[in-house]
């Protein structure tokens, strides 16, 4: 439904193959550095969520071209 709906193709990676999904285990990555491996997500209170988050978005990527997600969010949604 979602390939047809936005006419794109959906590709899925194969357990246990975390070098099929790059992007993810790089997020991954960057999320444990606000929280460490043996931390429980649980324990993170909405405030410092929204920080780890805004961090996120505000990060370069070279896939991005050195721009920030953020960035390139307001150029797709014109705001």
């Amino acid at each position: 439904m979602i390939t047809k709906e936005l006419g794109v193709d959906v590709y899925f990676a194969h357990p246990y193959h975390s070098w099929e999904r790059s992007a993810n285990e790089n997020t991954n990555g960057l999320i444990r550095e606000f929280s460490p491996k043996r931390g429980h997500f649980e324990s993170l209170s909405v405030e410092r969520i929204q920080i780890v988050e805004d961090n996120l978005n505000k990060y370069p990527r070279k896939r991005l071209e050195f721009h920030t997600p953020l960035e390139i969010f307001k150029q797709v949604t014109n705001q």
